[in-house]
């Protein structure tokens, strides 16, 4: 996954980049066994963290839709949905779900969030939109990896290697990145938007989202 500081790559399909729409996917099919209860519905700054995420894909210029194995959890967010098309696989068959349904849409690709991410903000997913072509694009990070694979661009070529990979396997997302023509937002670019361990913190439970509350305090709704 190599280091980019802008550029075109690819195609020129409709919304990639340029200020255009674009499609953007939360990803909510998890059974938030860690946290106990179904947590994108868990309130961050009250207000519930799928809303943040919902918002903040809006705000950024996307066609908002969610991949969710439960709609009735969902049925109020206003937006509409789909199942993983493989179930008990994770975030690779949603990612699978949301490219193609952005494909089906005439996009040409998806930008795919987690649900329980409340603080990723509207301008660094634009950025993450604005650089998409051909290649998957994800934001450094300060994880173990150097890289946040559920708040990134997935294109519509990745399609059919992502399926051999719930296929055959591995089903984790980091070997298609590594599979996968990909390239980066540079760090020091992703903290312009605000502390990385921030920006991409997942509340998986019930510590999590307390110290989600905490920051929540000091972070604008």
């Amino acid at each position: 996954m190599a280091d980019v500081n802008g550029g075109e790559v690819g195609n020129g399909e409709r919304g990639t980049g340029n200020g255009e729409r674009f499609f953007g996917a939360i990803l909510a099919g998890g059974a938030s066994r860690r946290f106990g209860a179904p947590k994108a519905l868990a309130r961050v700054g009250g207000r519930r963290i799928v809303e943040r995420v919902r918002d903040s894909l809006a705000e950024a210029g996307a066609e908002v839709a969610a991949i969710a194995n439960d709609a009735a959890l969902f049925a109020d967010l206003g937006v509409e949905w789909r199942a993983d098309e493989v179930a008990g696989v994770g975030p690779l068959a949603g990612i699978v779900a949301a490219v193609r349904w952005a494909a089906e849409r005439g996009y040409a690709g998806a930008l795919c969030v987690a649900c329980d991410m409340p603080f990723v903000p509207a301008a660094l997913l634009r950025r993450i939109a604005e650089g998409a072509r051909g290649a998957i694009v994800g934001p450094e990070s300060r994880g173990p990896w150097g890289v946040e694979p559920l708040c990134a661009w997935y294109p519509a070529e990745c399609l059919a290697g992502a399926e051999r990979m719930i296929a055959e396997g591995p089903r984790a997302l980091y070997p298609l990145l590594e599979r996968f023509p990909a390239v980066r937002v540079p760090l020091a670019e992703v903290e312009r938007f605000g502390d990385p361990e921030v920006l991409f913190l997942n509340v998986n439970t019930p510590a999590d989202h307390e110290l989600a509350e905490r920051i929540a305090a000091d972070v604008p709704a």
